[in-house]
Formats: C-alpha cells, sequence, structure tokens
C-alpha cells in the first residue's frame, strides 16, 4: 500500500498534515496553517520537495535522538520527522519520505 498525506482541522482554527507510510505510521509532519488552501499548498510542497536529499535537515534533539526537517527552496519548515533511535532508523524515515511523497494521494479529514 502506498503513502498519503492526511490534512485536517486542527485545534485553533487551523489547518495541518501528516505524511503517512501505507502502514498508516506518521513519517512526516507539517507546521500549522491558517487555511486549507495554505495547507494543500504545502503538501504540493512536500511533494516537490522531498526526493531532493538537500532539502533534508539532519538534527539531534537535546536528548540526542536524531531527526530531520524538510525545507522548501527558500528555506521554510514544511514538515519535520518524529525522534528516531538511531541515525541509520532517520535515514531510513527520510527514504521513506522520498519514496511515498511525491505521488501521495490526499485524504480530507
Amino acid at each position: 500500500m502506498a503513502g498519503y498525506f492526511e490534512l485536517k482541522h486542527a485545534a485553533g482554527d487551523v489547518f495541518m498534515f501528516n505524511l503517512k507510510a501505507g502502514n498508516h505510521q506518521v513519517i512526516l509532519t507539517s507546521e500549522r496553517y491558517t487555511s486549507k488552501e495554505s495547507a494543500e499548498a504545502g503538501i504540493a510542497s512536500v511533494k516537490e520537495n522531498a526526493p531532493l536529499d538537500e532539502r533534508y535537515r539532519r538534527k539531534a534533539a537535546k536528548s540526542n535522538e536524531p531527526y530531520f526537517v524538510l525545507v522548501a527552496s527558500n528555506g521554510q519548515t514544511i514538515g519535520r520527522s518524529e525522534m528516531y533511535s538511531s541515525t541509520e532508523a532517520m535515514e531510513g524515515g527520510i527514504a521513506s519520505v522520498k519514496t511515498n511523497a511525491p505521488g501521495a494521494p490526499t485524504k480530507t479529514l
């Protein structure tokens, strides 16, 4: 089963989305958007930028857990990963976003 975007209305009258893998695990979470249209533009940006390795910022939390941030060509953050147990697991997460995002359909909740 292929991945998909899940677009939803969040608390505080904002919208956000998750990119989920075929097994329904969240692999990328968006920023908050003030409109549904802006969130849909964010999904389009993820689809466009996901295949490009240079758009991933590999980071470590204060707890030293690795995670990544996907940025647009202007450097703006368009999504974040979960915290991973290892760098190898984080790289697997990046590979999953690269594979799943470009052709993923959007499910609106």
